[in-house]
Formats: C-alpha cells, sequence, structure tokens
C-alpha cells in the first residue's frame, strides 16, 4: 500500500483517526415541549406519577448536534410527531454535561435520562 499524506497525516493513521472519531460523536437532548402536549392521552399514559407543574419534555439521541436534530424535528425531517407540533426550545441544562458520547453509550443514556426526569415529576415522551 502506498503511503498517502492527508493533511500531513500518513492515510492509515487518518482512517483510524476518523473512525476514533466518529464513534463518539452521539448527543442525548432534551426538548421542552408545549403545555398541550402534557394533556395528550397518550403522553399522560406514559407518565402516571407526573407533577403538573413541571414541564413537559421529549428525551431523543442524536449523531448530530442537538440544535441540528431540533431543527430537522421542526422541519419534518425524520420527525417526532410531538416534537413537530409542540416543540418549543432545547433544554441544554438536563443534557449538556452528558454529551458527547459513542452510540451505545447514548443509547442507554438517552433510556435513561427519560426515566431520570419521569421520576423526579416531569411529563416525559420519547427516550426509547
Amino acid at each position: 500500500m502506498v503511503e498517502v499524506k492527508a493533511a500531513g497525516i500518513k492515510r492509515r493513521s487518518y482512517r483510524k483517526l476518523r473512525v476514533e472519531q466518529r464513534s463518539d460523536h452521539h448527543n442525548v437532548y432534551v426538548v421542552l415541549l408545549a403545555p398541550a402536549a402534557g394533556r395528550i392521552r397518550k403522553v399522560c399514559a406514559l407518565n402516571p406519577k407526573r407533577d403538573r407543574k413541571k414541564p413537559c419534555v421529549y428525551v431523543g439521541m442524536t449523531g448530530l448536534s442537538p440544535e441540528e436534530r431540533f431543527a430537522n424535528h421542526k422541519a419534518g425531517i425524520k420527525d417526532a410527531w410531538v416534537v413537530k407540533r409542540h416543540g418549543l426550545r432545547l433544554l441544554p441544562e438536563l443534557y449538556e454535561h452528558l454529551n458527547p458520547m459513542p452510540y451505545e453509550a447514548a443509547a442507554r443514556m438517552e433510556q435513561d435520562l427519560a426515566e431520570d426526569l419521569r421520576r423526579t415529576g416531569y411529563t416525559v415522551t420519547g427516550g426509547h
């Protein structure tokens, strides 16, 4: 194999570096939903012990930045219907300290974060 330099890095090293960068770029995110989302029967059924004083949120996971993913939801690109209709803004204070992470960790963290928020009284949707 011929050693080709890309931006000063040998080809083999460059491939390895790209794989390492890709593996740790997933994020969890939390979207604040409009109060109307908390009155949807399906959402209420998922949150029987919700505190009505706490907001309704959507928990998700993405390989994009949370801001890009939220914009995609609102634009109808691979959207969750509840975020497209009721999504107001991101709540970075609930997830920023967790990101980024590998795919497997993000998939598990999405579930754990949703359950933790639900346990503290938030009305939670998503978090598969």
